[in-house]
């Protein structure tokens, strides 16, 4: 393999959430999801925004799949709205929604784009949240079960990667610990069972997952990622920094692929009234054929930083570039990533599933997008990757985020993190320079030579 190619079998892709692009909240049966009540409830996100729109993906998908087959990518990672499946939660079946995702993996399927489809992607059904309060309860776990089986039955004889969850440690962490997400709880202990249920409702969904698909699905989860560096070697950052990766690293990666929590955080007194029963952990523990890697950024400590390991809190490097998220571009750290959890966990397999950067795009007069900005940050992190694989870390993909300009969750449409430019008040789709460079990537199937 030459120096700047990828193997012959590497899957190009973009990826997308179902709250962020596709709109159309209120028809043909979808029920309620905890965004919508979030995102109007006043104050929660920046200028009021709420994805009742968004990028219209869903009346718009036919040109969306044809987008991506311009683009020539040959995968694409979507998610799933429970509440068009599910309205309540569980109860009746919404024909109408699984048809909407029948109809996106035909297209798909004929564009030559292999879909990998995520369950649930942080748009939990509204009547689940007041009924049960959510992850809150233990009551979830079933219920999820429940919804990956009726998807699965209906899907799984034409998508063979399925992921049970995206970033579940984000979604507790921001939903039920700071309070800043859906559903806007602030509670550490309830957060931490939150967790616990999810990863409980993780392996009882692999398990039905298997049993619907058989042997030759290819099964797994995806986590947000963050190496926990540091700017010194004192012993008090040492011990945050042997926490922190923890929490952010380890958390639900532990469980899951080595049956047990990180002692760190059992240690730890938001843990100590953690409510497990016998066989809990052997439920969790999941033989998944694939892990998916979210990379933005990493996370620096520093005498004076806050130290709560998300990447808003990171210490600032002097010097260092830095997107319209206020993360610091740091494409060392995917390699870092890669190698740390090809070591740790032996997965058979793994993928970027998200990465991508922010940046303040704009439509030009002659129709242009010029973001050479977003080209250089792929370019260096998809060097980064390619490094990894030549030492041996078993890499099959890579997801760009954004294949749209979309709803970011509470910021609303402020954040641009799309290789297409969407014109939110038209809906109009443009490609960003940056789609351009990425095509010219896949064509090849190596990095161009700047």
């Amino acid at each position: 393999m030459a120096p700047n190619q990828f193997p012959d079998d590497f899957i190009w892709g973009a990826a997308t959430a179902s709250y962020q692009i596709e709109g159309a909240v209120r028809e043909d049966g979808r029920g309620e999801s905890i965004w919508d009540r979030f995102s109007h409830t006043p104050g929660k996100v920046t200028n009021g925004d709420t994805g009742d729109v968004a990028a219209d993906h869903y009346h718009r998908m036919s040109e969306d799949v044809a987008l991506m087959r311009a683009l020539e990518l040959n995968g694409y990672r979507f998610s799933v709205a429970w509440s068009r499946i599910l309205p309540q939660g569980d109860g009746p079946v919404n024909e109408a929604g699984l048809d909407f995702y029948d109809r996106l993996v035909d297209e798909l399927l004929a564009a030559e784009i292999t879909p990998f489809l995520t369950l649930y992607h942080w748009d939990l059904p509204q009547a689940l949240q007041d009924r049960f309060g959510g992850w809150l309860s233990r009551q979830m776990v079933d219920m999820f079960a429940r919804y990956a089986d009726v998807v699965s039955r209906r899907l799984g004889d034409r998508v063979r990667y399925w992921a049970t969850f995206n970033e579940p440690r984000i979604f507790i962490w921001l939903g039920y610990i700071e309070g800043t997400h859906a559903p806007g709880l602030a509670d550490w202990t309830g957060g931490a069972q939150a967790a616990h249920h999810v990863m409980l409702a993780h392996g009882a969904a692999f398990r039905t997952l298997r049993q619907n698909l058989g042997a030759d699905a290819q099964l797994g989860i995806v986590y947000a990622l963050s190496p926990i560096e540091t700017v010194s070697d004192d012993p008090e950052i040492l011990a945050r920094q042997r926490l922190l990766d923890a929490r952010t690293n380890c958390w639900f990666l532990d469980p899951v692929l080595r049956g047990e929590y990180p002692p760190e955080l059992l240690d730890a007194p938001q843990w100590a009234n953690l409510q497990t029963e016998p066989g809990d952990l052997a439920l969790i523990r999941t033989p998944v054929d694939f892990v998916g890697i979210n990379y933005y950024s990493r996370t620096l400590l520093a005498p004076d930083s806050a130290g709560k390991g998300d990447l808003h809190d990171s210490a600032p490097n002097p010097g260092a570039e830095y997107t319209a998220m206020g993360w610091e571009v740091y494409p060392q750290g995917l390699y870092t990533t890669l190698r740390r959890v090809h070591e740790r966990y032996a997965v058979p397999a793994l993928y970027v599933t998200e990465n991508g950067a922010a940046f303040d795009d704009v439509l030009e007069p002659d129709g242009r997008v010029r973001d050479p900005r977003r080209s250089a940050y792929l370019r260096a992190h998809f060097k980064a990757a390619q490094r990894a694989i030549a030492d041996g870390v078993p890499l099959k993909g890579y997801f760009v985020w954004s294949l749209l300009d979309n709803f970011e969750w509470a910021h609303g449409y402020e954040k641009r993190f799309g290789i297409t430019y969407v014109d939110y008040p038209t809906g109009a789709r443009t490609l960003k320079d940056s789609a351009r460079f990425y095509q010219s990537v896949i064509r090849a199937n190596a990095v161009p030579e700047e």
